[in-house]
């Protein structure tokens, strides 16, 4: 079972081009627990940023070969959520950067 902390349940935002492509229409990205279920991940997104979140999606990430030295290793599995917020919130932590 999960904490019921919600910084437990959002590990960190995703830093690419296409998260922040989406910070315009209000779509902001997370890495989030692997058992976080949807309402989780929303309530944890309203409690931490103060904010009132629309819709989310969510999808796993598969992990990946990657070399370590002569041998070959794999990277972890991810789960990612795009949450969309209301018009008028937005939150500022993506914005400043």
């Amino acid at each position: 079972m999960i904490s019921p902390n919600p910084r437990d349940i959002i590990i960190a935002p995703v830093v690419s081009e296409k998260s922040y492509a989406g910070v315009q229409d209000k779509r902001y990205s997370f890495f989030v627990d692997l058992r976080a279920t949807k309402s989780q991940i929303k309530s944890a997104i309203e409690e931490i940023f103060n904010v009132k979140v629309v819709k989310i999606s969510t999808s796993h990430i598969k992990s990946k070969p990657r070399r370590l030295g002569k041998s070959v290793g794999r990277s972890s599995r991810k789960k990612k959520a795009v949450v969309s917020l209301s018009k008028k919130d937005k939150i500022d932590f993506f914005e400043s950067v």
